[in-house]
């Protein structure tokens, strides 16, 4: 592999480092993984991870001079596409895997992807933002934790999403206890909005979270050569692993629909029994309106005009009209 003439300033590389067997990993520039990629392969079992940044312009175009990697790793970073899988291409194994932002606060543009290449002497990651469990992962490795193989680094990556997703799971039940608890002292219209917005980002998380079980499926059974069956059993696990957390993640969104079905109803009960009491007060109002609204006119032959007990006389029929009303309204309430 020849270097290009693009400088390794240029080449937006976050982290390096070089792993070899039951050692701690060792940081590299830009300039001494692209050194040890042109040195031919040995039987030490070494191999390297590059961590890269793909919002500078020249990333890119530096990884397609320098890096030897399939033409489906580029392709996939701009597909459309991004539910996480794991794709075996020409001994590389391309994986997309989606995650979350450090500080993640229930938005779903706070979901980002993380692309990889991994084969049996480079394991090659890209980002656009800063991601969780890659990180976690780069403070592993500077805290001296020891893998073996490239495929075991992938392996740590997918059990770190792992664990954030079951955080995230455990966050999201906690805001919908919240919820619950103060239902009945809350402002309802603001809940039903908060649980609105939970429900469509676990939606998101799990369209982008979950593994594709087809493609996953084919790894796991037309697994490359280089490929040991300890990694393979750790790969499986992690997809276990995921897919226990999805059905909790799917359970929750039941539970948040339920609640949502619940705050509808009730909001419901409360606009019925508005329009019941609106339906009283013009009910009772009725027999006043029309009584006043005949003797107000200024025609002749109004009846009691001239008598001393008119006003009284009126007064009564209105009550008892009024009263026939509201017993009436009652009635069909009770019914």
């Amino acid at each position: 592999m020849k270097l290009s003439s693009i400088t390794p300033d240029n080449s937006g590389l976050i982290c390096g480092f070089l792993f070899s067997p039951d050692a701690a990993g060792k940081a590299l520039e830009a300039h001494e993984a692209m050194a040890w990629l042109n040195q031919p392969p040995n039987n030490n079992q070494e191999f390297i991870w590059l961590h890269f940044n793909l919002v500078p312009a020249n990333t890119e175009k530096w990884m397609r001079a320098n890096l030897s990697l399939p033409e489906e790793f580029f392709e996939t970073l701009s597909d459309g596409s991004r539910s996480t899988r794991i794709e075996d291409t020409a001994d590389n194994l391309i994986a997309v895997i989606n995650d979350v932002a450090f500080k993640f606060s229930f938005d779903p543009s706070e979901i980002a992807t993380l692309w990889m290449s991994v084969n049996q002497r480079a394991v090659i990651s890209a980002r656009s933002h800063p991601l969780r469990s890659i990180d976690q992962l780069r403070v592993a490795v500077k805290a001296g934790e020891r893998f073996n193989s490239s495929t075991s680094l992938l392996t740590h990556l997918m059990h770190d999403q792992g664990d954030v997703l079951v955080k995230i799971v455990r966050d999201a039940t906690l805001q919908v206890d919240k919820i619950e608890d103060e239902l009945l002292v809350g402002s309802l219209q603001e809940k039903r909005a908060e649980l609105g917005k939970l429900r469509r980002v676990l939606v998101r998380l799990q369209r982008l979270l979950a593994p594709e079980p087809a493609a996953l499926f084919r790894f796991l059974h037309q697994s490359p050569a280089w490929i040991n069956e300890y990694d393979i059993d750790e790969l499986r696990q992690s997809t276990e692993e995921f897919a226990l957390v999805i059905t909790d993640l799917t359970a929750l969104q039941e539970r948040i629909k339920l609640l949502q079905e619940e705050m509808a109803a009730q909001v419901s009960e409360q606009t019925n029994r508005s329009l019941f009491t609106l339906t009283i007060v013009t009910v009772l109002a009725l027999p006043i309106n029309i009584i006043a609204g005949l003797l107000g006119m200024n025609v002749g032959g109004i009846p009691l005009a001239q008598s001393s007990e008119g006003f009284l006389t009126i007064v009564c029929i209105v009550v008892t009209f009024t009263a026939i009303a509201g017993w009436w309204a009652f009635r069909k309430k009770q019914e």
